[in-house]
C-alpha cells in the first residue's frame, strides 16, 4: 500500500471544558478530515469530584476523533506521551487496512479474520508504516487554571516524546499550541518543526489561568492542518495522500 502521512492530534487536559463549541463534535469534524484526535487527560491524586466527571470528556472526545485515550496520574505522564502517540499512530494504520482489507474481501472483514499466518504478516505491515510513514503531529496543551501545577511535567514529557519519535525512520512535524491563549482561545507556541527543541522556552512564557476552549482549540488544529495542506498542494501541485483516523 502507498505510504501517506499520519496527521494527529495530542490533546493534554484535565477535561471540563466550558467555553465554546462541543469538543466531541469538533473531534468527529477533525476525523472527517482525516485527522485523529488522541487524548489524555490528566488526575491529581484527590482531585475535586467535578474533575472525574470532566475526564469522561476525555473519552468521548478521543471515541468521537477515531483515536485513543488515557487517564493517568501526574506522576505517569511522561511514559503515557509516547504511549498513547504511538499506540494511536498504530491504530489509524490498523484502521486503513482494515478498510482495504473490506474493498478486496467484503465490508465485514477485518485483519481478525485472516488466517493466523496471513494476520501476522499484516500486522508486520503495521509495525513497519509505524515506524516508516510521515507523521504531522499537532500537540494541544491545556493551559487553563486548574493546569497550573501540571505544565512542568507536561514540557519534561513533550521533551521525551521528541526525543522517541525521532527514532523513528520517518519524517516528523511538531505543532505546538496551548489554550486558552493569552489574546485568543489558542495560542501557537511553536511552529511545525521536526524537534521540540524550543519548547522550555515557549512553555516559560506560557501563563496558565482561565476557561478550558477545548473545542475551539480542536477547530483551530482542524484549520492549521486544512491550510498547511493548502499550502503544500499551490506549492508542488500534488495532492498528498492522508490516512484517515479509524477505529477498529
Amino acid at each position: 500500500m502507498k505510504k501517506g502521512t499520519l496527521r494527529q492530534v495530542l490533546l493534554i487536559t484535565d477535561g471540563c471544558s466550558n467555553q465554546g463549541e462541543d469538543p466531541v463534535a469538533m473531534a468527529a469534524l477533525a476525523r472527517e478530515h482525516g485527522i485523529t484526535i488522541n487524548v489524555i487527560g490528566i488526575m491529581e491524586e484527590n482531585s475535586p469530584e467535578y474533575l472525574h466527571k470532566g475526564l469522561k470528556e476525555v473519552e468521548d472526545i478521543s471515541l468521537s476523533g477515531g483515536g485513543v485515550s488515557q487517564i493517568v496520574y501526574t506522576a505517569q505522564l511522561s511514559q503515557t506521551v509516547q504511549m498513547v502517540t504511538r499506540k494511536g499512530m498504530a491504530q489509524t494504520i490498523h484502521g486503513v487496512i482494515n478498510s482495504e482489507l473490506q474493498q478486496i474481501l467484503g465490508k465485514d472483514s477485518t485483519i481478525e479474520d485472516l488466517p493466523p499466518e496471513k494476520r501476522g504478516e499484516v500486522m508486520e505491515v503495521v509495525d513497519d508504516l509505524g515506524e516508516t510513514m510521515d507523521l504531522e503531529l499537532l500537540i494541544l496543551v491545556d493551559s487553563s487554571g486548574s493546569m497550573e501545577k501540571k505544565l512542568a511535567t507536561v514540557q519534561e514529557s513533550l521533551i521525551d516524546l521528541s526525543i522517541s519519535l525521532n527514532s523513528r525512520m520517518g519524517y516528523n512535524q511538531f505543532a505546538l499550541y496551548a489554550f486558552p491563549g493569552k489574546k485568543d482561545d489558542t495560542e501557537k507556541l511553536i511552529d511545525w518543526t521536526p524537534q521540540l527543541n524550543s519548547i522550555t522556552s515557549a512553555f516559560s512564557k506560557l501563563s496558565s489561568g482561565g476557561i478550558t476552549p477545548t473545542g475551539p482549540a480542536i477547530k483551530a488544529a482542524i484549520n492549521e492542518f486544512t491550510n498547511r495542506r493548502a499550502k503544500r498542494r499551490l506549492i508542488t501541485g500534488d495532492e498528498e495522500e492522508y490516512f484517515e483516523g479509524s477505529g477498529f
